[in-house]
């Protein structure tokens, strides 16, 4: 557990699907006002995954910029980028011109993206945005693949001022170089989205600077999970506490009972985020679901009280 409150952070995400860009920049621009707040995210889909498809859904990479732009002091990603939407030589420009704009602000968050599964309801939605933008849904084994080999062809465009050839097994890359350099060195800090105790793991361990765990609101889930990512550390001479440990908490502003789309009331979400930090959770992003609430009550209604405990 970490023993200083000085070592949490808390962050606010907005899911673009059926939000305005007025009312995305009005929510960072409040918390970019409140110091509790340290960092701000955005979601990385194209189409909403449920409900109406022509909802308007914002391109996260560059609203991203905008929202750079418009901030001031909070650290800001996406939580996490899709490695499937663009390639990586690509998506590392992209970064270094996001940190670059920002002042040194970028969280460079990426994840496998959506991959062949059993769940027929996700690979449902997996399927209704990917058919849509082209491109193919590809066993999860490949994907993660391809992360890791995104995180190294992105490390070395960050860090190497010479040109350089790449040959993966998913890229291949030739005269490979990224001007201008981000702004923070070596690099952004890179943080991983990842929920698989295995290939998904290791991939964290070797590349993560932090890690986001999908718990589904169940402290257990971070646990396993967490011993199976110190495992892979060990495994490969890393020293586990290098990775900060990171949780989304979907929250809803209605009551406690609110179950509206798996968010939880305020009293629950207190709760839940008590028990992750003591569990070895210290970066603790909040999720608010439509209606989005004022941040201000965010802060209040959750952080502080979370806070005042440690």
């Amino acid at each position: 557990m970490p023993s200083d409150r000085r070592q949490l952070s808390f962050g606010i995400k907005t899911s673009q699907s059926g939000l305005s860009y007025e009312e995305i920049l009005h929510v960072w621009k409040e918390a970019d006002d409140i110091e509790l707040f340290d960092h701000a995210w955005l979601w990385d889909h194209m189409v909403p995954l449920w409900g109406d498809v022509t909802e308007a859904t914002l391109e996260a990479w560059t609203l991203l910029a905008a929202l750079a732009v418009k901030t001031n002091r909070l650290r800001l990603g996406v939580m996490v980028t899709s490695n499937r939407f663009r390639p990586p030589a690509l998506l590392a420009k992209m970064a270094a011109t996001i940190d670059v704009i920002s002042g040194g602000r970028l969280v460079f968050g990426v994840g496998a993206g959506g991959t062949l599964t059993k769940d027929q309801q996700l690979l449902s939605a997996v399927h209704r945005e990917y058919d849509a933008y082209g491109i193919d849904v590809v066993p999860a084994g490949e994907a993660l693949m391809a992360l890791s080999e995104t995180c190294t062809i992105a490390k070395r465009l960050w860090c190497e001022d010479a040109p350089f050839d790449f040959d993966g097994s998913c890229y291949r890359l030739h005269g490979a170089v990224c001007e201008p350099k981000p702004i923070q060195r070596p690099y952004p800090p890179i943080l991983i989205g990842a929920g698989g105790k295995h290939t998904a793991l290791g991939v964290v361990a070797e590349h993560a600077d932090i890690w986001s765990c999908p718990t589904r609101g169940v402290v257990d889930d971070f646990v396993e999970r967490n011993a199976a990512l110190e495992a892979h550390c060990r495994r490969i001479g890393r020293d586990p506490r290098e990775i900060t440990r990171s949780v989304q908490v979907f929250v809803s502003s209605a009551s406690s009972s609110s179950d509206t789309q798996s968010a939880l009331g305020v009293f629950s979400a207190r709760d839940l985020v008590v028990q992750l930090i003591e569990a070895g959770v210290s970066h603790v992003v909040i999720a608010p679901v439509p209606p989005i609430p004022r941040v201000s009550w965010i802060a209040d209604e959750i952080i502080e009280p979370v806070l005042s405990q440690f």
